[in-house]
């Protein structure tokens, strides 16, 4: 088995860069990830695998939380009822 070593700060400064570039194109282009295919094969190809994972749930996060922070919590209407 191999093991995995740590990227050097080179290649977090390339993973960085490339999530960064990708996650803009997402802003531009209202999530549509089909416009920004080759940004996030360039993502993928520079960033370790869980990485890749970490940032995308990262992602997801924020945005919920930029969601919250501007319209605030509205439980869902079935919450509750049976």
């Amino acid at each position: 088995r191999e093991k995995m070593s740590a990227p050097t700060m080179e290649e977090r400064k390339a993973c960085w860069g490339a999530r960064d570039e990708f996650w803009q194109c997402l802003d531009r282009h209202a999530e549509d990830g089909s416009k920004c295919a080759e940004l996030r094969r360039g993502f993928e190809g520079r960033c370790p695998q869980q990485w890749v994972k970490y940032f995308d749930k990262r992602r997801d996060f924020l945005k919920y939380k930029k969601k919250l922070e501007t319209e605030g919590y509205n439980p869902p209407e079935a919450a509750g009822k049976s």
